[in-house]
């Protein structure tokens, strides 16, 4: 009686957290999915070091193109900041790929319609959005490095052959099959046989277990295909065709797969027996060395379900992120080379001011200290980028045409390389002539702030006034800020003026950052001397310098 009430006791214990364990993990889908809805148009409060990016940015490297946002616009323009704002994902397919869209503009409006009506279509279904959040979710992240950092481990394997554990094996049925014959020499046999594949079963298992990381993502992978053919979500029908695809190419990698991947006993004694079966027989290494083959030929349809499971993910993460904008516009696209945009304003600000400008050809900014010039330059250059790649214009309105991006702004000296700031400037400002000056490159958007800040007076106006003008092309846009008045003269005639200003009320410089027609008039960086505190003298002299150079064009 006793030996049955424990045996009751034990199948109620096992009953019991079996249905514990079902409604914790509802629970916590449960909580998932209420997060999903609760954090939609939210910007993820997350931070990257140098590690995490180079994972990231790995789809990004294997799939670049000729009209890749090249890493000083990228880095000019802080995109990792707008990265980091839309990085609403929860696998690292749909991270990467995010970041692989920011930095490849569309230059076609079928590939930027598709995009849109997956995004539109995510935005207002909220339930259906979460149910592919959900599978995000499960399908997780590849941790420290990305997948392809792994598939190109791989190739360091090389070719793997099964021939040396087959015969081992056969040898194991020759000495049973001597038994017969000489039990002694049988068993003499089979036990240099288990000593031998015991022997090298560690060193084989040591090689291979870095790699299994890889073959665990490529199996939620092919369990994620699966759990889609279930969801009934009508703008996704094409995509999971093209998984389903995927995955019957893949079907051979899954068959047993678990022997490869399953690392060790998880205490309970078929899983002890089976590690010694393993040992024993190789059979989990013969099991990856076939896996192992097939993810080599079939490598191509691993990257598609990345690319799709990726590209539907980053679609739901960039509806979060127009959520969370004050306002934004999807833009129109046209033939011309233009760019006409209304309240724009610059995605990282809050209380950004905005502003509106048409060009049909090259914009000079010029205007006072800390006026608002730069975040200008890279508001338009920011929106322009957006427009190509997210489909998502921080602005009420955008006409433009489809674009190379190139800016010249935040730049630095580079002291690993030995060069000089100047060095650096006439390097960057190289690579967008040459683009301006390459039909394959054009139509060209340019940004260039402070050209040729790094070197004397004389030099900087003639060298920067050949250089815009060398830009001042049909196919060309280059948008231009610079302190130097005299540039807004000599360039009359291909560019157009503009300027920021500001106001001196009580002892303040007060900008209203607001963009207004022609040159600039004022300068404030004496004044600004005067407001943090320094000395009298200084001032009074440096404004009587200034004063002067204007009036007779010399320095006394």
């Amino acid at each position: 009686m006793e030996y049955y009430l424990f045996i009751g006791i034990i199948v109620l214990v096992c009953i019991f957290a079996a249905i514990k364990g079902f409604f914790d993990q509802k629970k916590h889908k449960n909580n998932f999915m209420e997060r999903c809805k609760r954090e939609y148009g939210q910007y993820p409060d997350k931070d990257y070091n140098p590690e995490q990016y180079a994972s990231i940015s790995q789809y990004d490297e294997k799939h670049r193109n000729a009209v890749h946002i090249d890493d000083i616009t990228w880095n000019d323009l802080e995109m990792d900041r707008l990265f980091r704002m839309m990085n609403m994902t929860y696998s690292s397919a749909g991270e990467e790929y995010l970041y692989h869209i920011l930095r490849t503009p569309k230059m076609s409006a079928e590939e930027l319609t598709s995009m849109e009506a997956l995004i539109d279509y995510f935005m207002t279904h909220e339930d259906d959005r979460v149910q592919m959040q959900v599978l995000f979710a499960s399908l997780g992240k590849t941790g420290k490095f990305s997948l392809y950092n792994y598939l190109d481990y791989l190739d360091n394997l090389g070719y793997r052959s099964n021939k040396k554990q087959i015969i081992v094996n056969l040898l194991y049925v020759v000495a049973l099959l001597l038994a017969p014959l000489s039990i002694t020499v049988s068993i003499a046999l089979l036990a240099g046989l288990v000593c031998y594949n015991m022997a090298t079963y560690f060193k084989e298992k040591s090689e291979i277990a870095p790699y299994i990381v890889s073959f665990h993502y490529i199996m939620r992978l092919l369990h994620s295909v699966d759990r889609m053919q279930s969801l009934t979500i009508a703008p996704i029908a094409s995509y999971k065709e093209s998984l389903l695809h995927c995955r019957q190419q893949l079907r051979n990698f899954t068959k047993r797969a678990q022997l490869a991947m399953v690392d060790s006993a998880s205490g309970n004694p078929f899983d002890f027996l089976l590690d010694y079966v393993k040992m024993i027989f190789h059979i989990d290494i013969m099991k990856f060395n076939t896996m192992l083959s097939e993810i080599k030929q079939k490598t191509d349809s691993v990257d598609e379900m990345v690319r799709i499971f990726g590209y539907i993910e980053s679609c739901i993460a960039i509806g979060s992120f127009r959520t969370g904008l004050p306002f934004y516009c999807t833009p129109t696209f046209g033939s011309n080379t233009q760019i006409k945009i209304e309240d724009a304003y610059h995605p990282y600000l809050t209380d950004a001011i905005a502003n509106s400008i048409e060009a049909k050809r090259g914009v000079l900014l010029t205007g006072s200290n800390a006026s608002g010039k730069s975040t200008f330059l890279k508001t338009i250059a920011l929106n322009a980028i957006m427009a190509q790649t997210v489909h998502t214009v921080a602005a009420k309105q955008m006409e433009t045409s489809y674009y190379h991006i190139y800016s010249s702004m935040s730049l630095r000296d580079d002291l690993s390389g030995g060069e000089s700031y100047y060095m650096v400037e006439i390097k960057s400002l190289k690579r967008i002539l040459d683009a301006a000056g390459d039909k394959e490159c054009t139509p060209v958007l340019c940004f260039v702030d402070e050209v040729l800040r790094g070197t004397n007076t004389v030099e900087r106006i003639a060298a920067s006034t050949q250089i815009l003008q060398s830009l001042a092309r049909p196919e060309v846009i280059c948008f231009a800020a610079t302190h130097d008045i005299e540039l807004t003269t000599l360039l009359k005639q291909t560019y157009d003026n503009y300027h920021f200003t500001e106001e001196v009320i009580d002892g303040d410089v007060l900008f209203s950052y607001k963009l207004l027609d022609g040159s600039a008039t004022t300068r404030n960086a004496i004044q600004l001397l005067s407001m943090i505190g320094y000395q009298k003298d200084i001032i009074e002299s440096a404004a009587k310098m200034a004063e002067t150079f204007v009036d007779t064009g010399q320095w006394h």
